[in-house]
């Protein structure tokens, strides 16, 4: 259950703060502490400013509905969203209708402005900036990443293409287990800030780290979900746009969208980007991000993401599914569920899609009712394969109320 106020006393008041209230490097992902410092990772870790820019934010008129009279079944029994909400450690929660916001709920502390760190929704984010580069003329999915970034040449991904990156299929050896300290991703976030230095030898920056990697499979092979594999594409980005990450987003799709709020992303002590997981933003432009994609690239009256970009996103490759069900998460996905571009599609059918991040990271879009769900939180757990199917649960009841 959502833990009580009193308990979420983190870095309050005047300092100096008692040692069990100290948010740090070394305890930050780990619960309580995570409830305070998902909204403040600047704090924490460096991080690059993803500048709305100077023009009008794309506005999103309200509208309204009871999330308490939405319900819905679990394999524990029925729930409303709004129970859901509670039980859930959430901190932001946004429906977009038509766009229309039909609903807006804030916990924990977390307000309008406030930038809330997305995770791994975070990797959606570059898939779209990806689609406007290749919209633009400058990068060519298809081709191998060498030719692209030279430095990649005799590395472990010599050979792949940028789609291979896109769509986490190349071969890629990178142990993505958030509970073990001595795994790849542990390693990843020493080099990228995330944790305290360990004393042991590791990589200057993340270029350095990028040619220490290794396969253990071909390249367009099965998917196998490694972040890693986001930044790598980030850096490809970079070189195809001629400029860093973060100006990248900001010029590509904060701005062209009509963002209402900076972002920012966390960086390396090299200034380099963390593609996979180090986004933070507000919740309505989260809710704008899913609404531009909703609408297959379109925010306001410019078409910012190609269509055909998002067309192939929700189609796939065309073994795609297949490759999804050889990997090594496909456990508690429909038949046909694929990943495409850093978006999971789990029900192409409908079509419904999504981004996902770890704690409880998600922006859900319904494409029948035209419907925009984001849910922000700070779980106690990586992944809750249970808040999880409920909050799948959730997303398909709303739709439902809303008419789709």
């Amino acid at each position: 259950m959502e833990p009580e106020q009193d308990e979420l006393r983190l870095m309050a008041g005047s300092p100096p703060f008692p040692i069990e209230n100290l948010v740090t490097l070394e305890n930050w992902q780990r619960p309580p502490f995570n409830r305070w410092a998902f909204q403040h990772v600047r704090e924490l870790i460096p991080t690059a400013r993803i500048s709305r820019g100077n023009g009008p934010a794309w506005e999103l008129p309200q509208a309204e509905l009871d999330l308490d009279g939405v319900r819905f079944g679990t394999p524990s029994g029925e729930l409303t969203v709004g129970e859901l909400l509670e039980s859930t450690f959430t901190d932001g929660f946004l429906v977009i209708h038509e766009g229309r916001i039909a609903a807006e709920r804030y916990f924990n502390g977390l307000q309008p402005g406030t930038p809330h760190l997305l995770m791994s929704v975070s990797k959606s984010i570059t898939g779209l900036v990806a689609g406007v580069l290749a919209g633009d003329g400058v990068l060519d999915v298809t081709a191998p990443v060498e030719t692209i970034v030279p430095e990649l040449g005799g590395t472990s991904f010599e050979g792949a293409t940028v789609q291979h990156l896109l769509d986490m299929r190349t071969g890629t050896r990178f142990q993505e287990d958030n509970d073990d300290p001595e795994a790849d991703i542990a390693v990843c976030d020493r080099v990228y800030l995330w944790r305290p230095d360990n004393g042991k030898p590791r990589p200057a920056d993340a270029i350095e780290y990028f040619a220490m990697l290794t396969n253990d499979g071909r390249h367009g092979g099965p998917f196998r979900y490694r972040s890693i594999l986001t930044d790598v594409l980030g850096w490809v980005l970079e070189k195809a746009g001629q400029a860093r990450f973060a100006d990248l987003v900001a010029r590509k799709l904060w701005q062209p969208m009509g963002a209402e709020g900076d972002a920012e992303v966390t960086v390396d002590r090299h200034g380099n980007a963390l593609a996979d997981g180090g986004i933070s933003a507000t919740l309505r432009d989260a809710g704008r991000v899913g609404l531009l994609t909703l609408r297959r690239g379109r925010a306001r009256n410019e078409q910012v993401v190609p269509a055909a970009w998002i067309d192939d996103t929700i189609k796939g490759a065309p073994d795609g599914p297949e490759a999804f069900a050889q990997g090594d998460d496909a456990n508690g996905y429909p038949p046909g569920t694929h990943y495409r571009n850093c978006w999971w599609v789990t029900d192409p059918g409908l079509p419904m899609f999504n981004a996902a991040g770890i704690h409880g990271q998600c922006i859900f879009l319904h494409v029948p009712s035209q419907t925009v769900v984001v849910k922000l939180s700070s779980g106690p757990n990586p992944q809750d394969a249970g808040m999880r199917q409920a909050t799948v649960a959730a997303v398909h009841a709303i739709a439902a109320a809303l008419g789709g």
